[in-house]
């Protein structure tokens, strides 16, 4: 318990409560104050029992909010979202949020980074970027008119952020409407051949095929399955869909947004190379300095794939997944797969997969993902509006999700920046190799070594899964 509560495990949450004999106060084991000497410290069942003894409730962590199923610091943060979210207009800049919080720009700033990965600042901005797309695609409203109501002062800041995060102009993105094919402009520097690496690791996969610098992919836009085909160079990604004149504006959008998400355009890759020659570890960042990590093309999609390639090597995942999708996913026109439905998967039976090669408990634990995908118990669709605390405890109370899996998942699917997937040997021997270690870091070293990348260990991992592999 103590070497839990030295590593500030969520997990252990709520299974022991931490006590302080020399302050008199009780915690959680995620608690980030200052960690006591082990004689000065005693574990208790339950908050009572820490009361029982004369010790009182921590300010910080709140371990009685937790017992009860309440936390009403991260509800007064998430409702200042919401609010955030649906009029950003509303707050000038980050000062304005601060204010509205009720907190003091210190611990404001906190509970953003811990509950939401991000600042006041940066949330508003992709805030009212998204306010920005929406308006544009359901009026016809000037483009001054679009900046000021999505919250924008000057016209210059709305177009140099909007073509930023979406690699096209606002007159562009407006256009998606109308046009068979779009264009998304990369940023200077940007990585492909990382990139290209990352699409074509499965050479014999039936969702997705990668030759050369053109990549087709069976997605889902909107509830309509397709076949978006993309054509990579240094410049750009040209998109196309499958049938694309009979394609519906929500798809068009749909795929942009799926594309910016694969290329990482909203993630602050310059933020973390900066930081990173700051430590004085730019060998971490060399040659790729403006590496991203890749969204998968949908929620349900990094589901399957924590699931799936828990405890396993690669190949042998993706044979997994190619014999589910071959068994239970839709052919469609070119030879490519569609995902199976959450509700196909959840009429299986764990001697269904069997022949497959899945294990018992990987199938159980697949199907009944699935099962409360299809009943709407988990819904995939909301996870990436909820913040990262809430998200995580959601994917933590599905059997089957652990750790690791959740913060893949996190990171992968929801766009969290702030995310260790604990576990990965990928993680672990890119840290071995970056400090010089004997061995491999366990779960709390791990989780010591990568708080210096705060808020940007996201990036770090997708950084670490690629300093001991040859640049492409």
């Amino acid at each position: 318990m103590y070497s839990r509560f030295l590593g500030s495990d969520p997990a252990w949450n709520g299974r022991f409560f931490t006590g302080v004999l020399t302050t008199g106060i009780y915690c959680l084991p995620s608690c980030k104050a200052k960690k006591p000497k082990p004689e000065n410290v005693r574990f208790f069942p339950s908050c009572d029992a820490a009361r029982a003894a004369g010790l009182r409730p921590c300010l910080k962590c709140h371990p009685d909010d937790f017992a009860r199923g309440a936390d009403p610091v991260l509800e007064s943060i998430e409702t200042l979202v919401a609010e955030v979210r649906a009029e950003p207009g509303r707050f000038s800049d980050a000062r304005s949020i601060v204010r509205r919080s009720g907190f003091g720009t210190t611990r404001c700033f906190e509970l953003f980074r811990l509950h939401y990965h991000t600042t006041p600042g940066d949330l508003l901005l992709r805030t009212k970027v998204e306010a920005a797309r929406r308006l544009l695609i359901s009026r016809s409203s000037p483009l001054t008119d679009v900046a000021a109501e999505a919250g924008f002062e000057a016209i210059s800041a709305f177009h140099e952020h909007f073509r930023a995060f979406n690699g096209m102009t606002p007159s562009d993105y407006r256009d998606i409407a109308s046009r068979s094919a779009f264009k998304i402009d990369l940023p200077p520097g940007y990585p492909l051949t990382h990139l290209l690496r990352s699409l074509g690791r499965d050479p014999v996969s039936v969702t997705e095929r990668l030759d050369g610098a053109t990549y087709e992919a069976a997605v889902d836009l909107d509830g309509v399955p397709a076949v978006m085909k993309i054509q990579f160079s240094q410049e750009g990604a040209a998109v196309s869909l499958d049938g694309s004149s009979d394609v519906e504006t929500a798809q068009r959008v749909a795929a942009h947004r799926l594309v910016i998400g694969m290329l990482g355009l909203d993630q602050d890759a310059a933020g973390f190379a900066r930081l990173a020659r700051r430590l004085g570890l730019a060998r971490l960042v060399a040659g790729r300095p403006g590496l991203r990590l890749i969204r998968t093309p949908s929620v349900w999609d990094g589901l399957l794939w924590a699931i799936i390639g828990q405890q396993i090597n690669l190949p042998f995942a993706c044979l997994l997944k190619r014999r589910l999708i071959e068994n239970t996913g839709t052919a469609l026109p070119g030879g490519l797969f569609s995902l199976p439905t959450a509700a196909a998967i959840g009429r299986l039976s764990p001697s269904d997969l069997r022949p497959w090669q899945y294990s018992r408990q990987k199938a159980e634990y697949l199907i009944g993902a699935a099962q409360l995908v299809a009943a709407g118990t988990l819904d995939l669709a909301g996870l990436p509006m909820m913040s990262a605390t809430r998200a995580e405890r959601t994917l933590l109370s599905v059997r089957g999700l652990g750790p690791w899996s959740v913060n893949y998942l996190m990171m992968r699917s929801l766009g969290f920046a702030d995310c260790i997937p604990i576990g990965d040997t990928g993680v672990t021997s890119g840290l071995r190799t970056l400090f010089r270690l004997e061995e491999r870091p366990d779960a709390d070293a791990t989780r010591r070594l990568m708080s210096v990348f705060s808020p940007h260990r996201s990036l770090a991992t997708a950084h670490l899964w690629q300093i001991n592999r040859p640049s492409p």
